[in-house]
């Protein structure tokens, strides 16, 4: 199976079965979604969906998390990972939104990296989700089934060459909800440690690129 064949079995099947697809972050607005995001870092989007309720009822907006000590967003953020950078980034960000934006959260790629505690995932993750336009965030889940699909070569070997390679071979309409339908068959049935392959509809020309895998 060449390449191309291979990206349209797996983007065929991914859009048949999820016709309409978007993150499980639950969020209420473009910068609640932000901060939801930037919580999720190395993190689950059940825990972060456990704190966000009761944080966005205290800090629904970057003007209220910007007149907040980091002291007080991190009482709302202690279970999530990583919980005082978290804090930190959360509160200067929005201070930046507030003083930079009118409290707005930039649809430019290049403003959003300004921001702290946003890296090219988060980033490309609003423009995607909140922005709809078409970007390829590379988490965890999208760098692992990526390359145990054999959708890129061991040799992309970093989140931004499997971004650049994502984003050579998938259609520009695509490219957003590429970006859920691998995730969430990462995160669903092609796991970390022990797949799921007998319930992968993909198995029968999946080339089960699992390092150190009886798989192999």
């Amino acid at each position: 199976m060449t390449k191309k064949e291979l990206y349209t079995r797996v983007l065929s099947y991914f859009r048949e079965l999820h016709p309409e697809v978007t993150t499980e972050l639950e969020f209420g607005s473009v910068f609640q979604l932000l901060v939801a995001v930037v919580l999720s870092a190395q993190c689950t989007d059940k825990r972060v969906n456990q704190v966000t309720p009761e944080l966005f009822a205290h800090y629904p907006d970057a003007q209220a998390m910007a007149e907040a000590d980091e002291s007080e967003i991190y009482e709302y953020v202690k279970s999530v990972s990583y919980p005082n950078a978290k804090a930190r980034h959360l509160v200067e960000l929005s201070r930046m939104l507030v003083d930079e934006y009118g409290g707005e959260v930039p649809n430019d790629f290049d403003a959003l990296l300004r921001l702290p505690g946003v890296g090219r995932k988060t980033a490309n993750v609003m423009q995607a989700v909140a922005f709809g336009q078409s970007a390829m965030p590379v988490d965890t889940h999208v760098y692992r089934v990526s390359h145990r699909l054999g959708l890129v070569p061991s040799t992309a070997d970093t989140p931004l060459k499997v971004e650049k390679m994502l984003v050579k071979h998938i259609p520009a309409e695509d490219l957003a909800r590429a970006h859920h339908w691998l995730l969430l068959h990462g995160r669903y049935v092609c796991t970390s440690r022990k797949p799921h392959c007998d319930k992968c509809e993909l198995s029968n020309i999946c080339p089960k690129k699992i390092e150190n895998s009886k798989l192999q």
